[in-house]
């Protein structure tokens, strides 16, 4: 299915790749009693994992994904490991955050974390083929800057499906102890400011440290 069977590969890669031969870190605990998170009209607060987010006007934030996801062609053991949503109900463009704690023996750097976010875009190629059969204008790899991460990376592509083009990203990056994985997809609709807005709530986020 379309948008998220790519965006297992980094964690995969992250098993036999970047590895020391001691432990770098301790191992991770989460503890699955707490809630996930609170709401409170734009803004959500992490609770099991530390992170805020906020919904610009006209965006809805919620924790679990909304219907359209689905009938979007994302897959929905996919969708329910992340934690947060932000979506536009008009439009359905959408972004997705997802917290997965990181190995004990896994090194990052930016170096990795820009090369594991490019090995995921011949997946997207793949799957948008497959499903559309319409070709992906890829962008570069570049660097990102989120409150609070040490290292992040960005990377999209571009095609058009029945005359709307699309913009579907993915953000891999990594502040200790964890991987943090940001997905979305833009459509690009008449009279929408999508796009703006994606940088507004990329702007909001923040990875918040528990010490």
């Amino acid at each position: 299915m379309l948008a998220k069977r790519v965006f297992f590969i980094p964690v995969i890669f992250l098993l036999v790749i970047g590895c020391a031969g001691v432990p770098v870190r301790e191992r991770v605990k989460v503890d699955f009693n707490l809630p996930i998170g609170k709401i409170q009209g734009s803004q959500f607060t992490g609770i099991r994992y530390p992170f805020n987010v906020s919904a610009p006007p006209g965006w809805e934030i919620s924790m679990t994904y909304p219907a359209f996801m689905v009938e979007l062609g994302y897959e929905k053991p996919g969708l329910e490991e992340s934690q947060a949503f932000v979506y536009n109900p008009k439009t359905q463009s959408n972004l997705q955050i997802e917290f997965v704690p990181a190995g004990q023996y896994v090194v990052f750097s930016q170096a990795s974390i820009e090369w594991l976010t490019s090995s995921t875009a011949g997946g997207l190629v793949s799957d948008v083929k497959d499903d559309f059969g319409v070709p992906v204008d890829l962008s570069a790899t570049e660097p990102i800057s989120l409150k609070g991460v040490q290292y992040a990376a960005k990377k999209y592509g571009t095609y058009t499906v029945k005359d709307v083009k699309r913009e579907q990203g993915w953000i891999y990056a990594f502040t200790e102890p964890y991987q943090i994985f940001i997905l979305y997809m833009i459509f690009e609709k008449e009279g929408s400011n999508d796009r703006q807005d994606l940088k507004t709530i990329l702007d909001s986020f923040e990875a918040v440290s528990k010490k």
